[in-house]
Formats: C-alpha cells, sequence, structure tokens
C-alpha cells in the first residue's frame, strides 16, 4: 500500500474511533440530560401517548386521561375532582407532575415493573398498554363537606380526617387551593403562564397545608402534655386535683403565664377534667414544667412527633415540640406554643392514637392499585406506628375530651345523638395578628370512626380567635358526613 492510501486509511480510522467514543458518550454520559431537555420535544409528545391511569376516591373520578383524537397529544389529563381534590392528585403537567400523580407515576403511566406480566399481555394481544388505577382512601362525602365548611369560613387553613383504626385518610383539605385542570394542558407557554401566576400568588395556593406546613398547635397540645400526666403515675385520673392560678410566674424570667384573657381557672385548685374543658394555661404549663423536657419529648415521639418523616405516599413536612431551653420556654412548650411546630396532620395522628386506645396507626392514602384490566397489584395493609398510651390512660384521656365538647369550649362540635370528644386550641402567632383556630376531635367516643385535626389561619379577623367558636363547627360538619348523619 502506498503512503497516500495508508494515511486516508489511518484518519478513516480514527475518525471512526472518535464516532464511536462520541456515541457511547452521548448514550451512557448524556442520555438522561437530553431526555429531561425541555427543548427534546420527543419527550414531550411521547408523555401524551401514554393513557394514564385513573385516580379514584370510592366510585367517583378524580383525574383521568381523555382521548383527544390528536397525533401530537394523544392523551390529555383532566381533573374531573378539580379544586376540591387538588391537594391530593396534583397535576400532570407537560413537563413535570407533582403530588400523587408523581408518587404513583411509574405505575401510573404503566413503566412500573409491577406491570411487567400486564404489559406482556398487551403485546401479545397487540393491545395498547394502560397506566394502573389508583384508588384513594379519600371519602367524597367527607372530602366535599370539608371543602365546603372550610371554604365558608373565608380563611385559609386545612383539615384532615384519619380513620382512627386504620390510618386511612378520609379527608384531606388545604385552603386556598387551584385547579389543576389549568396546569395540564399540552402546551407549555400556556402551563408555564398559569403555573407562574399560581407561584406568585401571597396565599400560596400550591401548598398543600395539611402536609407541607406546620404551625404552632396550641392549646390543643395539652392533650400530649396531658398524656404524659398521665402515663407517669396511674393513680392519676381526670378527678385527680391541681393548682391552677390565675397567673403562673414564668422561672428566671420577668414574664407571668396568664390563663386565655386573663380569667381565673375555677378557684385555683380544679380537677384535671375541669382545666382541660375550660382550657386553663397555667395547670398544664406546670404540668410541663414537672415532667421535664425529655417526658415531654418522648410522649410526643410516641405519636409520631420528631420521628421518622412520614410518606402517604405524598411527603410529609416534621413536626417538633422544638430544641431544649430552659424552664419558661417549656411552660410554653407544653401549652403548645414557643417552637412547637405541628402539621396538621400531625395533629389528626394524635387525636386518633387516643380514640384508638392509644394505638397510632401508620396514615396513607392509597387504598389499592389494580391494572387496566382491573387485576389488584396492591392494596393497603394497615400498619402500628407506635403506641402512644397505655389503654387506660386513652380511656381517661377520652372522657375529658368528651366533656370538653359536652361542657367546655367546644360545645359547638356537638352532633345530636353521637357522643363527640375534642380538643379546642388558639395558637398565638406574631403580635397584632389574629391568633390560628385549631381543633382535635373524634366520634363517636364509644366506637371512633372517624379523627380530625384542623386549622383556620387567623380565625378571626382582627378579633379574638378561638377553636370552639371558629373550628369546631367545621369539624361538626365532616363528622356528619363520615357518619351519615
Amino acid at each position: 500500500m502506498n503512503g497516500p492510501l495508508k494515511r486516508a486509511a489511518l484518519a478513516c480510522l480514527v475518525m471512526f474511533g472518535l464516532l464511536m467514543i462520541n456515541v457511547n458518550y452521548l448514550q451512557t454520559v448524556r442520555a438522561e440530560g437530553l431526555r429531561s431537555d425541555s427543548r427534546n420535544f420527543r419527550n414531550f409528545y411521547d408523555r401524551y401517548e401514554i393513557d394514564r391511569g385513573r385516580i379514584t376516591a370510592g366510585n367517583k373520578v378524580l383525574a383521568e386521561s381523555v382521548d383527544t383524537g390528536s397525533n401530537d397529544f394523544r392523551f390529555e389529563r383532566k381533573y374531573p375532582g378539580g379544586k376540591v381534590y387538588a391537594p391530593i392528585t396534583g397535576y400532570f403537567a407537560p413537563e413535570s407532575e407533582r403530588d400523587m400523580e408523581l408518587a404513583e407515576n411509574s405505575l401510573l403511566n404503566g413503566t412500573s415493573a409491577d406491570l411487567l406480566i400486564r404489559r406482556s399481555l398487551d403485546l401479545f394481544s397487540a393491545k395498547q398498554s394502560k397506566g394502573a388505577n389508583v384508588d384513594l382512601t379519600i371519602n367524597p362525602k367527607a372530602q366535599e363537606a370539608a371543602y365546603k365548611a372550610l371554604g365558608a369560613s373565608g380563611k385559609k387553613g386545612a383539615l384532615v380526617a384519619i380513620e382512627p383504626k386504620t390510618g386511612a385518610i378520609l379527608a384531606m383539605v388545604s385552603i386556598p387551593t387551584y385547579d389543576p385542570n389549568l396546569l395540564s394542558k399540552a402546551n407549555k407557554d400556556t402551563v408555564n403562564q398559569a403555573y407562574n401566576k399560581l407561584d406568585k400568588d401571597p396565599d400560596k395556593p400550591l401548598v398543600n397545608r395539611a402536609i407541607e406546613r406546620s404551625y404552632p398547635p396550641g392549646s390543643t397540645f395539652k392533650v400530649v402534655t396531658l398524656s404524659a400526666y398521665l402515663e407517669s403515675d396511674d393513680t392519676i385520673g381526670p378527678e385527680t386535683q391541681v393548682n391552677a392560678p390565675t397567673v403562673l410566674d414564668l422561672p428566671n424570667t420577668t414574664d407571668d403565664l396568664p390563663n386565655s384573657g386573663g380569667a381565673a381557672c375555677g378557684s385555683g385548685r380544679v380537677t384535671l377534667s375541669f382545666a382541660l374543658e375550660q382550657s386553663c394555661n397555667t395547670p398544664f404549663a406546670q404540668m410541663g414544667m414537672d415532667l421535664g423536657y425529655d417526658a415531654i419529648q418522648e410522649q410526643a415521639k410516641k405519636y409520631g412527633i420528631g420521628g421518622e418523616p412520614l410518606e402517604i405516599p405524598l411527603p410529609v413536612a416534621g413536626s417538633s415540640i422544638g430544641k431544649r431551653e430552659d424552664q419558661a420556654a417549656l411552660a410554653m412548650t407544653s401549652i403548645g406554643q414557643r417552637s412547637n411546630q405541628m402539621t396538621p396532620l400531625q395533629m389528626a395522628m394524635v387525636a386518633a392514637g387516643i380514640a384508638n386506645n392509644g394505638v397510632v396507626m401508620k396514615p396513607y392514602l392509597v387504598n389499592k392499585i389494580a391494572d387496566s384490566e382491573g387485576d389488584e397489584i396492591q392494596s393497603a395493609d394497615p400498619e402500628e406506628l407506635s403506641t402512644a398510651t397505655s389503654e387506660d390512660t386513652a380511656r381517661k384521656l377520652k372522657e375529658m375530651m368528651i366533656n370538653v365538647v359536652a361542657k367546655g369550649t367546644a360545645t359547638a362540635a356537638q352532633v345530636p345523638g353521637v357522643t363527640v370528644a375534642g380538643k379546642t386550641g388558639t395558637a398565638e402567632t406574631a403580635t397584632g395578628q389574629a391568633p390560628h383556630a385549631w381543633f382535635i376531635s373524634f366520634a363517636p367516643a364509644e366506637d371512633p370512626k372517624v379523627a380530625l385535626a384542623l386549622i383556620v389561619e387567623s380565625g378571626s379577623a382582627g378579633g379574638e380567635a378561638s377553636g370552639g367558636h371558629t373550628a369546631a363547627p367545621i369539624a361538626k360538619s365532616v363528622i356528619e358526613a363520615v357518619l351519615g348523619k
């Protein structure tokens, strides 16, 4: 071979080698980046080639894919449940998805390994593969009653209702909310404009306040402090007398802790049941200081507070009683203030634990998942999260919480013919701002079917907020919906 031919062959060999290196580089190192590049229109079109499975709650369809007949955007996502269910379903947008659409994405779009057999059968029979259907634990009557009642308050807030014996979430409402149909259109510019508008809204409608935001729990936390007190000595009960001064001196400070509105708590020495009925601050603050930080923290942990992050399967923000400080800070923590921060879901778990004889069940949202032909792939398997109290302590707490609704601060939650247990809360936030109104509850107390927690942010515009006046009537609506009253 002469010289020119050798050089030409060598050049071809080098170029072939470089080509192979580049091909392998693109297919390995850059493959994921190219797939997810927003300029990759093949991916954009491919998202709409998939007939995603439905999201349902009972017989109600919350999300489904509709055949548009278009060659480019074959299946578009629709949300018949709209705003009411948006904090749960989330949305399927041109370039992203969130909440249930994200958490169960591989099953909804049919790529999960759990659907391998179904895909194989579809391939063999030349059928177009579809995603799996996800059925939720949500009770539509409870969800819609909660949305209507909370929405009627005209305030921002959230509510979570749980079936105490299983942990199944029956309702999860967050207000304000959004219309997921605006974010599921097959048009990036339209969706981006809609998203940016929602994202910049100061009321943050995209935030699920039930699980993504924590708040000071106010006096609803007194049931946790009381749990620790009862667990410390089994001779203590609802009729045990405790000191209840009008004002409590906070150690090593110039501050005093009064009862709500500076009111007296009975004669100054009252039963535990009376202290809880009237939500007196001073006996529970003293109780916390006597028990100590470790006892309060340990009791809170038994209710799931400060433990491993929850996934239902949506991720849940952490709750905490705050760091160890001095005795004055512990007094405030014991009545649900200071650095004490809880999600509404966490406080619903506290109520559910007491309702379930001291056993806290792990909360969950997915009831079952079935393939496109209805064959079950997964089903809920209720799981114990922890034992928060003894059965005897739960019984005493239940008795006192019944009295709160029967003759205390939560009479507005009474349901004719049903024994309702509850605890109100009013959480101070900042000077000049109206406090948040809280309520936790369960019913029927003899055999609880529902436990719930709700918060109304700045529960009374510019005036006195109280869980009893603002939040308890909303809880009543949900209890009636679940019990069919």
